[in-house]
């Protein structure tokens, strides 16, 4: 059976790029209901044309709608994520049209994530097609805000991997290395506003409280919180205040970013963060936000996912298949936090929100035939 799913995907290069074309010039940015609905509706068709199964829309009014594909029956379930957003604005197609240039195929999405998104279609493709028996159903869900936090898509996200016994992240691998992720960081973004007193910074400026004066000294704090050697790191990012040169900074307000390796450092560097106080009288501070994704921590289940596809890829598709922690997040992140998951398991590229994002031709159907054996070993176990 794997040395026909490899054969198979060898020959439907030509037609996954294809297909991926036909995505990657439906613009959707995380915030364009329209547009991303428009990638939904291309891939209504393409999952009935190339698998079959069941197809359920989730309807949103704000962001675009996400789409749960099932086959399959069987009382356990393999979940299989991806996400049809992407974080370009409309218009990027204009500046950085789709172009195929050697084995690199350029267009904004393609790496991150459309080309994981043709890569589980044809995976699945090819195990209907060759008649793979599975017992377990496979789930394939296509969520809509995951560039934004997946603040719609959280709660399905949960809902299915509390059903899953594996979860499998489409996302891409790591650059042209194709590692997968085995373990992600957690995120945590916060917003800080200082309120200070106004005053003018030439005539009277001793009776002024500069807010920015005050968030700098804040700044360095929370900079200082970094440990390396932990994985944690904090990073005030964005930053805005005052009114004009002249005018002691009655507002000031950051952006900050936490990245932490498990819970035990939010739970440790959290409280610091919200528990921030004015050095001195006639400043407030207002601290908002909280976790955005938890850790992908990697368990024993995890571990033995990720040998079962380097196992796949040494004897079946003559690589040796390496993993890393990522310092990013992804709703992999979510999913692991009920079921194993496996993430990384998308196209092989670089450039991921920038504008050289590609992905490399040549891997795809071998990326396609990993997912597709790897689908098959573990709806069978």
């Amino acid at each position: 059976m794997e040395q026909q799913v490899v054969e198979f995907l060898k020959g439907k290069q030509s037609e996954m790029v294809g297909v991926l074309k036909s995505l990657v010039e439906i613009e959707s940015p995380s915030l364009e209901k329209v547009m991303v609905d428009q990638v939904g509706e291309q891939l209504k068709m393409l999952y009935a044309k190339y698998v079959g199964g069941t197809i359920e829309a989730f309807e949103n009014e704000k962001r675009g709608n996400h789409l749960r594909c099932v086959i399959g029956d069987g009382e356990d379930q393999i979940l299989i994520l991806a996400h049809m957003d992407t974080v370009w604005p409309r218009g990027t197609l204009k500046k950085l049209p789709f172009r195929i240039e050697g084995d690199k195929l350029y267009g904004p999405g393609s790496f991150d994530m459309k080309g994981g998104i043709v890569q589980g279609l044809f995976a699945l493709h090819a195990l209907q097609t060759i008649q793979v028996p599975l017992k377990s159903k496979v789930v394939m869900l296509f969520t809509s805000d995951e560039e934004i936090g997946s603040e719609c898509s959280r709660d399905l996200i949960e809902a299915e991997a509390k059903k899953s016994k594996y979860v499998l992240v489409l996302e891409s691998a790591s650059s042209t290395t194709g590692k997968l992720k085995t373990s992600r960081k957690g995120v945590g973004i916060f917003t800080i506003k200082v309120n200070g007193r106004a005053a003018h910074s030439g005539i009277e400026p001793e009776k002024g409280v500069s807010a920015i004066e005050e968030l700098a000294r804040q700044t360095l704090y929370l900079h200082g919180l970094t440990d390396f050697e932990k994985g944690t790191t904090l990073n005030v990012g964005l930053i805005k205040g005052g009114s004009a040169s002249n005018v002691v900074a009655a507002e000031a307000e950051a952006e900050l970013d936490l990245r932490v390796l498990n819970n035990e450092e939010f739970d440790k560097i959290i409280p610091l963060i919200r528990g921030i106080t004015p050095s001195k009288e006639g400043l407030s501070i207002e601290v908002t936000g909280g976790i955005n994704r938890p850790p992908m921590e990697k368990t024993a289940a995890i571990s033995k996912m990720f040998e079962t596809a380097k196992d796949i890829a040494k004897d079946y598709l003559n690589f040796d298949l390496e993993e890393q922690a990522s310092g990013g997040g992804s709703d992999g992140s979510f999913a692991s936090q009920f079921a194993p998951t496996l993430d990384g398991l998308g196209p092989v590229g670089d450039g991921a929100h920038a504008p050289n994002e590609h992905l490399l031709i040549s891997q795809m159907p071998v990326r396609s035939a990993l997912v597709a054996i790897l689908i098959s070993r573990l709806a069978n176990e």
